[in-house]
């Protein structure tokens, strides 16, 4: 039976790591990382993660990162474009970590049928604080690298993805354990789909409107 040609819709957290270590299991070949960056190229649209630190992660878990520059008003002709591309090498579907957001499942389901291409959502309606657990106990590492401060403040950055993260987390109220408001969002670092882990450090924090970022750089 033929293998399945897929990329990853690649954000660098822990939703997209998850996503592609089960598609894996799965049996699906990943022939790609798809990660949209900033109009100047200098960060990841999705998490605002450094665009060298996605290429870092890309290089240790060794597959192949594919990055195009986009605002948010061509975002869509831009990743369409991209998955015309793919298609043209072969690839038939896309794996993406959305859990519940209706809208962006109606979104990425419609942008595949527009290309060809078959949308796989692995984490599609999962438990939150099952996803998380099973993040952890696959051996993935993360640490926050963004949060809403209307939700979480400073004090979160930089803090690694483990029991104690999710102890704490469910001890506030109106706070979705997996960020899918945008309470926060992650950087990982290290787990099953790597062969070796990213070598980072984290500097100073930086806010823009609501949100805080973290300053992760590679060494």
């Amino acid at each position: 039976m033929a293998i399945l040609k897929a990329f990853v819709s690649w954000s660098g957290g822990k939703d997209s790591s998850l996503a592609c270590y089960r598609a894996m299991r799965n049996g699906i070949k990943i022939f790609c990382l798809v990660n949209m960056l900033s109009e100047q190229g200098d960060y990841s649209r999705s998490h605002g993660i450094s665009s060298e630190l996605i290429k870092a992660q890309a290089e240790a878990i060794g597959i192949p990162i594919v990055q195009r520059k986009t605002t948010w008003e061509s975002y869509e002709e831009e990743f369409k474009k991209t998955l015309m591309e793919l298609k043209k090498q072969g690839v038939e579907a896309g794996v993406f970590g959305d859990i519940d957001l209706q809208e962006h499942r109606d979104w990425v389901e419609r942008i595949c049928s527009e290309t060809g291409i078959k949308a796989i959502l692995p984490l599609w309606n999962e438990e939150r604080e099952r996803l998380l657990v099973d993040f952890i106990n696959s051996g993935f590492k993360a640490i926050v690298c963004a949060t809403n401060s209307s939700f979480l403040g400073s004090e979160w950055l930089g803090r690694e993805i483990d029991f104690d993260f999710i102890k704490d987390l469910k001890a506030l109220e109106n706070i979705d354990l997996c960020g899918e408001k945008g309470e926060y969002h992650t950087f990982v670092y290290d787990g099953p789909i790597f062969k070796a882990p990213v070598r980072f450090f984290s500097g100073k924090w930086i806010q823009r409107d609501r949100n805080l970022f973290l300053e992760v750089k590679r060494c």
